[in-house]
């Protein structure tokens, strides 16, 4: 059984070297524990602070893409290094890493695939009132959305099976949390909550400025997901209200219609019109757009076998080529970090390269690719 802890890191310097420490090097029912550093186009030493503390995969996007960016490539540079079980954890260490034998447990048990860090915000010292009435709310919105209950939603540590881990298609560009919490309750996937610690913040949050531009921004995330999955329910209840308030307006002028003062309430008439009109088309697009998700949902079953496939590939090679390889003695193997460039388009294609330590120093003013070897 094969863990990859996989850390997104943007300008984190100063913290990554501890949240890599913290990572515990022996877990029950894990063989292997490996970290993965997303480098998300940061301009300070992240990648060689992660050097030095002994990550054991690097990722380096080409410019500053953001969190969901950065969490789809290390989800996606995971599964082709072969994990079995991917935990998603900050470069700020704000999660307490020996909290991850406690998140992993379910999975090992067999009784979830997505597993949540809640780190109880109601008794947290490290949030003002205002931020844990809000992050209350949230998940309750979130768990009313998805069909599931969960304890935090906007945690960051959590853990996913392989098979979870396939099937993420996370396209929102400010945050994965929502996204795929509400993906894994349409997908029917068994989602844990674990009670996990948290270290006192070292900065500030960068995801968001302020606390209104999170909820705008979490408020839209959550109905563009919902809508996503969901849209027959979503445009048949709109179009109903519209409806609905277009036939008390017609009520309105019917009623002083027959009661004899027909010469008035004409603007009454026109507007009960154009809300009937606008629910009926309403309804109309919550047609088009259930039809539409149906070939997106097959579009992604696809995209879900084609990764399982290419996954499963390049484990089998992996494998190969060790077999093919010559065994080094024990006291001569050396655990080094392994560099992969992932570039937009390209994406940890299977390529051989030479070994970390045998590679010549980089040229100015052009980018080398350290593949694994």
């Amino acid at each position: 059984m094969k863990l990859i802890v996989q850390i997104p890191a943007f300008n984190e310097e100063a913290t990554i070297a501890q949240t890599l420490r913290d990572i515990p090097k022996k877990i029950d029912g894990i063989s292997v524990i490996e970290t993965l550093v997303i480098d998300d186009g940061s301009t300070d030493n992240t990648v060689d602070a992660a050097r030095k503390a002994g990550a054991t995969h690097v990722v380096q996007l080409r410019s500053h893409r953001g969190l969901s960016a950065a969490f789809v490539a290390g989800v996606d540079a995971a599964l082709r290094l072969g994990a079995n079980i991917i935990v998603n954890t900050d470069a700020d260490n704000q999660y307490a890493g020996a909290d991850i034998a406690r998140l992993v447990a379910p999975i090992l048990r067999g009784s979830a695939e997505v597993v949540i860090g809640d780190r109880e915000v109601s008794k947290s010292p490290h949030m003002s009132p205002l931020k844990r009435i809000l992050q209350r709310l949230g998940t309750w919105t979130v768990s009313l959305a998805s069909g599931i209950r969960v304890g935090d939603a906007t945690s960051g540590f959590r853990a996913f099976s392989r098979e979870a881990a396939l099937q993420i298609n996370v396209f929102n560009p400010f945050t994965y949390t929502l996204e795929t919490i509400i993906q894994s309750g349409n997908r029917n996937l068994g989602v844990q909550s674990v009670t996990i610690r948290t270290n006192a913040p070292s900065r500030p949050s960068r995801l968001y400025r302020g606390i209104g531009t999170y909820l705008r921004k979490s408020i839209v995330t959550v109905f563009r997901i919902y809508t996503l999955y969901k849209p027959l329910k979503i445009f048949f209840l709109i179009g109903s209200l519209l409806i609905l308030i277009g036939a008390a307006i017609g009520a309105r002028f019917l009623w002083y219609f027959f009661a004899g003062d027909r010469g008035g309430h004409v603007q009454s008439l026109i507007l009960a019109a154009v809300f009937l009109i606008v629910g009926f088309q309403t309804m109309l697009i919550g047609l088009v757009a259930d039809l539409i998700s149906v070939n997106r949902r097959l579009s992604e079953e696809v995209l879900i076998r084609l990764k399982r496939t290419r996954a499963t590939e390049r484990i089998r090679g992996s494998f190969r080529d060790r077999q093919a390889r010559p065994q080094q003695p024990v006291q001569e193997q050396k655990q080094e970090t392994q560099w992969v460039w992932l570039l937009d388009e390209d994406k940890l294609e299977d390529r051989v390269g030479e070994p970390v330590a045998n590679a010549q120093p980089q040229q100015p003013g052009r980018r080398r690719r350290r593949r694994r070897p």
